[in-house]
């Protein structure tokens, strides 16, 4: 049996999952990032994004997070998700709806403020999107 760490993700609302992983590929804000027992210490910004889990060898899990931080240490990960759906849960209609509002908020922004917010918005629903494959 191959060597695990321990997989934590948590959102605002609750805690999504916890599991044991033998790696755990996140979508760090400066590339892909496999992180297995022993790994070096390591905090993280997390980009929107699908984080991959990986058991006997291929990958489990699939959940989508929308940015994040994540803390590696050698016997455990802990993300912290600003949202976490899993992949399966991601249906092309929740997607498709997230995509138009989103548009629309970008149309309807008057400030600065506000269409920082919808872009921010709309490059997560794209990532959504991406992530359906």
């Amino acid at each position: 049996m191959a060597e695990t760490t321990e997989f934590e993700l948590l959102s605002p609302e609750k805690r999504v999952l916890l599991e044991a992983t033998e790696m755990a590929v996140l979508p760090g804000t400066e590339g892909d990032i496999g992180a297995m027992p022993r790994h070096s210490p390591l905090i993280t910004g997390l980009r929107p994004g699908v984080i991959s889990l990986y058991s006997d060898g291929r990958v489990g899990t699939r959940l989508f997070v929308a940015g994040g931080f994540a803390e590696i240490t050698a016997t455990r990960v802990t993300v912290l998700a600003e949202e976490a759906v899993l992949l399966t849960d991601l249906s092309v209609e929740l997607v498709q709806s997230r995509l138009a509002a989103a548009e629309a908020e970008a149309l309807a922004a008057d400030s600065d403020h506000a269409r920082s917010m919808a872009e921010r918005a709309l490059a997560i629903a794209k990532a959504m999107q991406i992530a359906q494959g």
